[in-house]
């Protein structure tokens, strides 16, 4: 015989043990779907580039502050200079239709504009730092996000779920952390001179970001990585020699020399070149969304390293911010974006040997209108 259960006030509820069983279960469902190995993957290849990108802020911050070095352009320059050395001497003893000629003949404008685009998005954000507040670019930069979503979603066909707008909100709530943490900390000194030439030239940027960003997704999961970093370092390099040539001249001649300044510059372009050289990786496994999602805690290391380097003030806001950052960012990759495939044409592809069956099936289409007509 079973062993009767026990009853009276003591005695388990079945209610309350199925509630408890399905918390369970839903524990074990959110573990499983939020702490997978690509999502955690995913977070350290994405702040591996936000550690790039503190790397290039920090750099420059010396050169500008310690030496008053002010060349964004020439820093720009050496980067586009060493991915030209790399991999576009690479894809010139590439065969085929990967060979840099045959590249060029067939996408040259393609790649032109893609270029110019690249080049004049780093340079946009780093000349409105002159002119608005360090709170205006850290917020209005975000703009990019959402230029990239729609892009994406027009270009890309990419299409998004719920989860995905609440991810890219969460992120956004972050960043507006952020930027209040910075205001409390007494880091928001500058008034700008002209905030409103600063604030247009931010949303140009990130506007160019988005562009450069959705072009590189399209061309490392269709074609190959390395032919997009050979020809962003072929025309990046021609673009921004032009420029530095005509802006930057006389700030570069007034630049006193030393080894320190040639080590700030030299770690400047290591690091953007890891950032330029990883990122279409990180790209090929998730998307730019993704990716740029990701990076928004640069500014955040950039603020711990400073913490150190120079002297900023600490705030609990700077780990508030970095959390919910990061919340957003695993939100957003627990959920993969699905891809809708172009309309296909009602009409038959026509080829050489498919005329006769095309004819044949218009014929019959037109036979059927008219027996619906009758």
């Amino acid at each position: 015989m079973e062993a009767a259960l026990p009853e009276g006030p003591g005695a388990p509820q079945p209610h309350a043990q199925g509630a408890v069983s399905a918390f369970a279960s839903l524990l074990r469902r959110i573990k499983g779907k939020l702490f997978t190995w690509n999502i955690l993957k995913t977070i350290a290849l994405g702040q591996m580039l936000s550690l790039c990108i503190c790397g290039t802020a920090i750099t420059s911050q010396y050169l500008a502050e310690k030496y008053e070095v002010n060349t964004p352009m020439l820093q720009s320059f050496i980067n586009y200079c060493l991915l030209f050395v790399i991999y576009t001497v690479m894809l010139a003893f590439r065969s085929g239709s990967d060979n840099l000629l045959y590249i060029l003949k067939r996408k040259w404008w393609k790649y032109i504009l893609l270029g110019l685009a690249d080049v004049e998005a780093n340079y946009l954000i780093v000349r409105a730092y002159q002119y608005t507040t360090l709170t205006s670019v850290q917020l209005l930069d975000c703009f990019g996000i959402p230029v990239l979503m729609a892009l994406s979603w027009f270009i890309l066909h990419a299409r998004y779920r719920v989860i995905h707008f609440i991810a890219v909100a969460v992120c956004l709530l972050g960043v507006g952390t952020m930027v209040g943490a910075d205001i409390l900390a007494g880091r928001e000194n500058n008034s700008g001179s002209n905030v409103l030439i600063g604030d247009i030239l931010v949303l140009l940027g990130a506007s160019l970001y988005a562009v450069s960003n959705v072009c590189e997704e399209y061309i490392v999961k269709k074609l190959s990585r390395e032919e997009f970093l050979g020809m962003v370092g072929l025309f990046g390099t021609i673009i921004s020699g032009l420029q530095l040539l005509i802006i930057e001249y006389k700030d570069i001649a007034s630049i006193h020399w030393d080894w320190k300044i040639a080590l700030l510059f030299v770690a400047f372009a290591l690091c953007m070149f890891c950032l330029y050289s990883f990122m279409p990786l990180v790209i090929k496994a998730t998307s730019a969304t993704s990716v740029n999602l990701g990076i928004l805690t640069a500014d955040l290391y950039s603020l711990f390293f400073g913490l150190f380097l120079f002297g900023y003030k600490f705030s609990w806001l700077y780990i508030l911010s970095f959390t919910v950052i990061m919340v957003g960012f695993i939100l957003y990759c627990s959920t993969p974006t699905r891809t809708a495939e172009p309309a296909e044409s009602s009409v038959p592809s026509v080829t050489i040997i498919g005329f006769d069956n095309l004819g044949l099936k218009m014929e019959e289409n037109l036979q059927e209108t008219h027996s619906v007509d009758l």
